[in-house]
Parts: C-alpha cells; sequence; structure tokens
C-alpha cells in the first residue's frame, strides 16, 4: 500500500492534483502547457463528458470525431510535469481505493502540443518542430532510476565529451519519442530534432535581463552538437520529464512544438496563435490515426 504522505488523495478520492477520477481519463491525453488553450483544442470535440479545474491544471474530456480524448494542461516546467505524470499513472495503475499498484499496467498515450524557441538559423518560425528526442538540461530525471534505463547514454557521452558541461549544472540525459508516434505525428511539415528542456525561461535558456549567465556559450554548444543525423533544434521547458518520466512508466509519448522564436536569428512570431489554431485538427488527427 502506498502512504497517504507519499500519495494524497481529496477527499472525493481523486488524485491530489489533477483532480480526476479514473473514468475522467481517456487513453490518449494531449498535454499543453496553457490552461488557456485547453478550450481551444476541446471546442474540435464533438461533446465534452467532464471538465475539471485545478491551480493551472485544466482538463477536458470528450469525444473527438467517435473517439475518446483527454485535452489537459501542465503550466510551464518540468516541476510540473513531475506532478501530472504521475497523477495521470496513478489514475490508471493504481488502485485509489486500497492505494495498492495494480498488477496489469495500463500504457497511456501521452503527447505534448507546445511552443519553442528554434536553436538552428534555417528552423524558421511558425514550423512545428516533432522531438525525436528530448535532452533535458532540468535535472529531474537524476531523481529517479528509470525503469529499463530510457535514458540514452551513448549520447549522453556523446554529448559530454562535446560539450565541456560545466559541474555545477544539472547532468543532462537523453530519451527518445515512442517510434510509432513520432511516425505517426511527424510528416514532412515538421522538422525533426533534439529537443533541448530547460528549467527556467531565462537563464536556463541563455537569456540575460540583469544577471549575466554562468554558461554563456550553452547555445554554441547545443547548435554544434549531433547525433546519427540529429542536430538539437530547440529549447522548451517540459518535453524531457514528459519522455523521461513517460516511458519508464509504460506509457507512449511525443511532443511536437510550434516555434515562436528564432534564438539565433532574433525573430519572433507574430502571428503563431493563429498558427496553432489553424494546425488544431491536423495535429487531433494525427494523434488519434484518423
Amino acid at each position: 500500500m502506498i502512504q497517504a504522505s507519499e500519495f494524497p488523495q481529496n477527499a472525493d478520492g481523486s488524485v491530489y492534483h489533477l483532480h480526476l477520477q479514473p473514468e475522467q481519463l481517456a487513453p490518449t491525453v494531449v498535454l499543453l502547457g496553457d490552461p488557456g488553450r485547453v478550450p481551444t483544442f476541446s471546442k474540435y470535440m464533438e461533446r465534452i463528458d467532464h471538465k475539471q479545474m485545478n491551480r493551472e491544471i485544466c482538463t477536458h474530456t470528450g469525444v473527438y470525431k467517435g473517439k475518446p480524448l483527454t485535452v489537459l494542461s501542465t503550466g510551464m516546467g518540468t516541476d510540473n510535469l513531475d506532478i501530472v505524470i504521475n497523477e495521470l499513472d496513478a489514475l490508471v495503475n493504481v488502485d485509489l481505493k486500497t492505494r495498492e499498484i495494480k498488477d496489469q499496467k495500463t500504457s497511456l498515450t501521452l503527447v505534448r502540443i507546445g511552443t519553442c524557441g528554434s536553436l538552428q538559423e534555417n528552423i524558421e518560425v511558425n514550423k512545428f518542430i516533432a522531438s525525436a528526442c528530448a535532452f533535458g538540461i532540468d535535472g529531474l530525471m537524476n531523481f529517479y532510476k528509470p525503469a529499463n534505463d530510457v535514458c540514452d547514454r551513448k549520447m549522453q557521452e556523446a554529448f559530454l565529451n562535446h560539450a565541456e558541461w560545466l559541474k555545477t549544472l544539472p547532468i543532462p540525459y537523453f530519451v527518445k519519442a515512442s517510434d510509432e508516434l513520432l511516425e505517426r505525428i511527424a510528416k514532412d511539415d515538421m522538422y525533426r530534432g533534439i529537443t533541448a528542456t530547460a528549467q527556467g525561461f531565462y537563464g536556463p535558456q541563455g537569456r540575460v535581463l540583469r544577471l549575466p549567465l554562468a554558461f554563456p556559450q550553452m547555445h554554441d554548444v547545443m547548435k554544434s552538437f549531433a547525433y546519427n543525423g540529429l542536430k538539437i533544434t530547440n529549447l522548451e521547458m517540459e518535453t524531457s520529464a514528459l519522455y523521461g518520466l513517460g516511458q519508464s512508466l509504460g506509457h507512449q509519448t511525443m511532443t511536437a512544438c510550434l516555434v515562436v522564436a528564432n534564438r539565433v536569428t532574433k525573430k519572433f512570431s507574430e502571428n503563431y496563435k493563429k498558427t496553432m489554431e489553424d494546425s488544431i485538427e491536423m495535429l487531433l488527427d494525427r494523434i488519434l490515426d484518423i
């Protein structure tokens, strides 16, 4: 039995942060950072059976083109993903009444749709990048012992040899996307690459306002790294936690991010919200294999 201090639940038995019961979750979950973007996606459903809101976590579960779907916001950062992925897994793999882990495990399909900054000059704004691999500089997975060691140690070693990484920074880790989802979602209209996940928006992503950076050459180190034909293409704040935790727990994971800024050319999209909305039906069709 998992003790209450380790896995708190609400008075109605729902999981603590998501405020969800197992029957309120679909087997396919679209993860968005912004809670305000959830209704932008869920309006494409033919019906919404359940709505829930707690802090930055907004959940709509219903049916899209005949298939069950949950759209859920995570908020920003891998710390939030640590909560969301663990509680999504508990909804299907822990008996919430007995607080015991189920013998038969359920695998969810977890797809993040987000925004990012491009690290390669040729990847312009308003284009999608499919994350073939996540590169975590956030440190989260260093607190876990990943099941079956989902982290790619050879890629990690290659990067550390390339980068002369500062010892004061978190040890980076690499986790690949689920092959089936990558092939289904990442068509010719998307770039494929390694997505770097940072634990913050400013310094951890190489932005300078008033404080100087400890590792100002970080972008150059990332841009110049290549492994098995893949380059580090973009920076965001969630994918490494999704891939690392999700796949360690036996779920299928994938991220597709819209480029809103090119960090090399310094361009920022003026209409990324329209591009995102114009792409929703296409993305949902691919995610649900319609």
